[in-house]
């Protein structure tokens, strides 16, 4: 595990999660503090407020015409920003999940898949199996996977073929790889891509332009790359980081998202959330 020069650039918030780069600045939900906010890296300003969510917010992702989808944790929905700020309902995703939904990624083709924690169960307790969610451009939802650990950090792979899905509660903690048909959606082909060692519950994922992802691993205190393979290229360490992005003017910014704790009531009194970024070889996938 290597050491790498990590800079702050901002503090203060409670619990930041579903990091995403989009439209030249880093975009994330502060959970626990009930808001999405948008930071101009080199800007040297404060994160912007553009959503306040009372469910809690979590995953992000961007529909094709530049419009977010927020999961909405506790009401179990998908949230739909319009061009103007206001918010709409995209899905409700209550008949699927059947706890709190967690992350999520939105496909080249506007399909959503969001995952949810299965129950309210904390580890040492083992958490029940949950399905994953595929929401259409329309907002029409389905169970496209079944039995899923803690679903977490979500990517797809730079020619859109496959799904890759962080099971953090799973024994051991392991990335799950799904064929997605580039017609309607629907996943198949389960495999494993990679199992941890026991100090790893994958959280937040980010995905490179060799398809190398890069996995959150907050008890372990690092950020690890997975290749396309499946072997582990790069440790990193950083303390407590629960969600990745990839960005930056040249693509080879990883925004880090950490936090002391992810007890709801601690964090919010503590506000030990950070924004970190550390530099790595391998840049985002063009375009994003």
């Amino acid at each position: 595990m290597t050491d790498p020069a990590v800079e702050t650039l901002a503090t203060g918030l409670a619990f930041p999660e579903g990091a995403r780069w989009h439209d030249g600045a880093l975009w994330f939900s502060d959970t626990h503090a009930r808001e999405v906010l948008r930071l101009d890296p080199d800007g040297g300003g404060a994160p912007e407020r553009v959503a306040s969510v009372p469910g809690r917010p979590s995953g992000l992702g961007f529909l094709p015409d530049g419009r977010l989808l927020i999961a909405s944790t506790h009401d179990r929905r998908l949230l739909r920003r319009e061009h103007d700020g206001t918010l709409a309902e995209h899905a409700d995703l209550s008949a699927i999940a059947s706890w709190h939904v967690n992350d999520l990624v939105v496909d080249r083709h506007g399909r959503a898949y969001v995952g949810n924690y299965g129950d309210a169960s904390a580890p040492p307790d083992p958490p029940q199996p949950a399905a994953l969610a595929l929401v259409q451009p329309d907002g029409s939802a389905v169970a496209a996977a079944e039995g899923l650990l803690f679903a977490n950090g979500l990517v797809v792979s730079g020619d859109g073929a496959t799904l890759i899905v962080a099971e953090t509660r799973a024994a051991p903690g392991r990335l799950t790889a799904f064929a997605l048909d580039p017609a309607d959606g629907a996943l198949s082909r389960r495999r494993t891509l990679v199992e941890f060692d026991a100090s790893v519950f994958p959280d937040g994922l980010a995905i490179d332009g060799e398809d190398g992802i890069w996995v959150a691993s907050p008890f372990s205190a690092e950020v690890i790359r997975v290749d396309a393979g499946g072997a582990i290229t790069d440790r990193l360490a950083i303390a407590d980081p629960y969600a990745v992005a990839l960005g930056g003017a040249d693509g080879r910014d990883l925004f880090v998202c950490t936090s002391g704790t992810w007890l709801p009531e601690q964090a919010e009194r503590e506000r030990s959330g950070a924004i970190r970024r550390l530099r790595v070889r391998v840049p985002a996938p063009s375009g994003s």
